[in-house]
Protein backbone atom coordinates (compact mmCIF):
# COMPACT_ATOMS: atom_id res chain seq x y z
CA UNK A 1 0.00 0.00 0.00
CA UNK A 2 1.17 2.96 -0.87
CA UNK A 3 1.96 5.53 2.16
CA UNK A 4 -0.63 8.58 2.05
CA UNK A 5 1.52 12.04 2.49
CA UNK A 6 1.24 15.32 3.38
CA UNK A 7 3.34 18.75 3.98
CA UNK A 8 4.14 19.90 7.36
CA UNK A 9 6.46 23.09 8.62
CA UNK A 10 9.25 21.56 10.74
CA UNK A 11 11.77 24.70 12.14
CA UNK A 12 10.68 26.79 8.95
CA UNK A 13 11.32 24.01 6.51
CA UNK A 14 9.00 22.39 4.42
CA UNK A 15 8.70 18.45 5.04
CA UNK A 16 6.84 15.16 4.24
CA UNK A 17 4.84 13.31 7.00
CA UNK A 18 3.30 9.91 6.61
CA UNK A 19 -0.23 9.66 7.87
CA UNK A 20 -1.33 7.33 10.02
CA UNK A 21 -3.51 4.64 8.85
CA UNK A 22 -3.60 2.13 12.36
CA UNK A 23 -3.19 3.61 15.78
CA UNK A 24 -0.55 2.54 18.20
CA UNK A 25 -2.55 4.50 21.31
CA UNK A 26 -1.65 7.95 22.89
CA UNK A 27 2.15 7.84 21.18
CA UNK A 28 -0.23 8.97 17.52
CA UNK A 29 -1.47 11.81 19.41
CA UNK A 30 -2.34 14.75 16.77
CA UNK A 31 -1.48 12.63 13.79
CA UNK A 32 -3.47 13.11 10.53
CA UNK A 33 -5.81 10.17 10.14
CA UNK A 34 -5.62 8.30 6.36
CA UNK A 35 -7.95 5.75 4.84
CA UNK A 36 -7.19 2.22 4.90
CA UNK A 37 -6.71 0.18 1.66
CA UNK A 38 -10.76 -0.51 1.61
CA UNK A 39 -10.98 3.79 1.46
CA UNK A 40 -12.41 3.24 5.25
CA UNK A 41 -11.26 4.40 8.78
CA UNK A 42 -9.31 1.96 10.38
CA UNK A 43 -10.83 0.50 13.64
CA UNK A 44 -7.77 1.04 15.86
CA UNK A 45 -8.52 5.36 15.25
CA UNK A 46 -12.08 4.66 16.67
CA UNK A 47 -12.78 5.40 20.58
CA UNK A 48 -13.63 2.22 22.53
CA UNK A 49 -17.15 0.53 22.36
CA UNK A 50 -17.41 2.30 18.88
CA UNK A 51 -16.16 -0.10 16.25
CA UNK A 52 -16.41 -4.12 16.14
CA UNK A 53 -15.06 -6.24 18.80
CA UNK A 54 -11.35 -6.33 17.06
CA UNK A 55 -7.77 -6.39 18.98
CA UNK A 56 -4.36 -5.16 17.72
CA UNK A 57 -1.78 -7.58 17.42
CA UNK A 58 1.51 -8.29 16.49
CA UNK A 59 2.13 -10.24 13.44
CA UNK A 60 4.31 -13.37 13.68
CA UNK A 61 4.27 -14.31 9.68
CA UNK A 62 2.62 -11.93 7.10
CA UNK A 63 -0.62 -12.08 6.63
CA UNK A 64 -2.69 -11.55 3.76
CA UNK A 65 -6.82 -9.44 3.88
CA UNK A 66 -9.24 -12.31 4.88
CA UNK A 67 -6.96 -14.39 6.59
CA UNK A 68 -8.31 -16.67 9.06
CA UNK A 69 -5.91 -16.81 12.32
CA UNK A 70 -4.88 -17.67 15.28
CA UNK A 71 -3.99 -16.01 18.15
CA UNK A 72 -1.27 -17.98 20.40
CA UNK A 73 1.63 -16.72 23.05
CA UNK A 74 4.95 -16.49 22.11
CA UNK A 75 6.77 -16.15 25.85
CA UNK A 76 4.29 -14.40 27.28
CA UNK A 77 3.48 -12.21 24.50
CA UNK A 78 0.35 -12.47 22.25
CA UNK A 79 1.12 -12.83 18.27
CA UNK A 80 -1.24 -13.38 15.69
CA UNK A 81 -0.92 -16.24 12.64
CA UNK A 82 -2.73 -17.99 9.95
CA UNK A 83 -5.07 -20.64 11.35
CA UNK A 84 -4.66 -24.03 10.08
CA UNK A 85 -6.39 -26.87 10.75
CA UNK A 86 -3.20 -29.63 10.15
CA UNK A 87 -3.23 -29.90 14.09
CA UNK A 88 -4.80 -28.92 16.87
CA UNK A 89 -3.56 -25.35 18.43
CA UNK A 90 -3.51 -23.90 15.31
CA UNK A 91 -7.65 -22.89 15.62
CA UNK A 92 -9.10 -19.97 14.41
CA UNK A 93 -10.30 -17.07 16.59
CA UNK A 94 -11.04 -14.28 13.65
CA UNK A 95 -9.77 -12.29 10.95
CA UNK A 96 -7.91 -10.15 9.16
CA UNK A 97 -9.36 -6.89 6.53
CA UNK A 98 -5.61 -5.90 5.80
CA UNK A 99 -2.48 -7.40 4.27
CA UNK A 100 0.63 -7.33 7.61
CA UNK A 101 3.98 -8.07 7.18
CA UNK A 102 5.74 -10.18 10.24
CA UNK A 103 6.17 -8.30 12.93
CA UNK A 104 4.08 -5.30 12.21
CA UNK A 105 0.53 -4.44 13.82
CA UNK A 106 -2.49 -6.47 12.67
CA UNK A 107 -6.16 -5.77 13.88
CA UNK A 108 -7.72 -9.09 14.12
CA UNK A 109 -11.70 -9.16 13.87
CA UNK A 110 -13.55 -11.12 15.98
CA UNK A 111 -16.63 -10.63 14.60
CA UNK A 112 -18.30 -9.12 11.22
CA UNK A 113 -17.41 -10.28 6.83
CA UNK A 114 -14.76 -11.58 5.83
CA UNK A 115 -14.11 -10.07 2.12
CA UNK A 116 -12.65 -10.54 -0.67
CA UNK A 117 -13.11 -14.46 -1.41
CA UNK A 118 -14.11 -15.74 -4.44
CA UNK A 119 -16.15 -18.42 -5.65
CA UNK A 120 -18.18 -19.06 -3.00
CA UNK A 121 -21.69 -20.43 -2.61
CA UNK A 122 -24.06 -18.06 -1.36
CA UNK A 123 -25.23 -19.93 2.09
CA UNK A 124 -22.69 -22.86 2.25
CA UNK A 125 -20.99 -23.92 5.45
CA UNK A 126 -17.41 -22.58 5.66
CA UNK A 127 -14.24 -24.44 7.52
CA UNK A 128 -11.01 -23.81 8.60
CA UNK A 129 -8.80 -25.40 5.38
CA UNK A 130 -6.23 -28.16 6.41
CA UNK A 131 -4.13 -27.75 3.23
CA UNK A 132 -3.63 -23.54 3.27
CA UNK A 133 -2.95 -22.42 6.17
CA UNK A 134 -5.43 -18.90 7.01
CA UNK A 135 -8.27 -20.62 4.56
CA UNK A 136 -11.60 -21.24 4.19
CA UNK A 137 -12.95 -24.43 2.29
CA UNK A 138 -16.41 -25.75 2.13
CA UNK A 139 -15.37 -29.10 2.72
CA UNK A 140 -14.19 -29.92 6.15
CA UNK A 141 -11.17 -31.98 6.67
CA UNK A 142 -11.74 -35.73 6.78
CA UNK A 143 -7.90 -36.77 7.63
CA UNK A 144 -7.21 -37.68 11.10
CA UNK A 145 -5.48 -35.57 13.55
CA UNK A 146 -6.77 -32.73 11.67
CA UNK A 147 -9.29 -30.34 13.09
CA UNK A 148 -12.58 -29.72 11.94
CA UNK A 149 -13.89 -25.99 12.64
CA UNK A 150 -17.13 -24.46 11.49
CA UNK A 151 -16.17 -20.62 10.19
CA UNK A 152 -18.92 -19.09 8.98
CA UNK A 153 -21.76 -19.12 6.53
CA UNK A 154 -21.27 -17.50 2.90
CA UNK A 155 -23.30 -14.50 2.19
CA UNK A 156 -22.33 -13.95 -1.59
CA UNK A 157 -19.63 -14.94 -3.51
CA UNK A 158 -17.27 -13.24 -2.13
CA UNK A 159 -17.82 -13.09 1.75
CA UNK A 160 -18.39 -15.13 4.66
CA UNK A 161 -20.06 -14.21 8.13
CA UNK A 162 -18.03 -15.45 10.68
CA UNK A 163 -19.20 -17.41 13.40
CA UNK A 164 -16.47 -19.22 14.77
CA UNK A 165 -17.01 -22.67 15.97
CA UNK A 166 -15.95 -24.82 18.46
CA UNK A 167 -13.14 -27.04 16.92
CA UNK A 168 -12.96 -30.54 16.37
CA UNK A 169 -9.91 -33.10 16.36
CA UNK A 170 -10.68 -35.99 14.09
CA UNK A 171 -9.87 -39.85 15.74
Amino acid sequence: MAAKKYLTLNNGRIAETSATVQSAGAADDGKIVALDSSGKIDSTMLPAGSNSDSVVVPASEALAAGDVVNIWDDAGTARVRKADATAPGKEAVGFVNAAVSGGDAATVFFEGSISGKSGLTPGARQYLSDSTPGAITPTPPTTAGHVVQFIGVAINTTSVSLEVGEPITLA
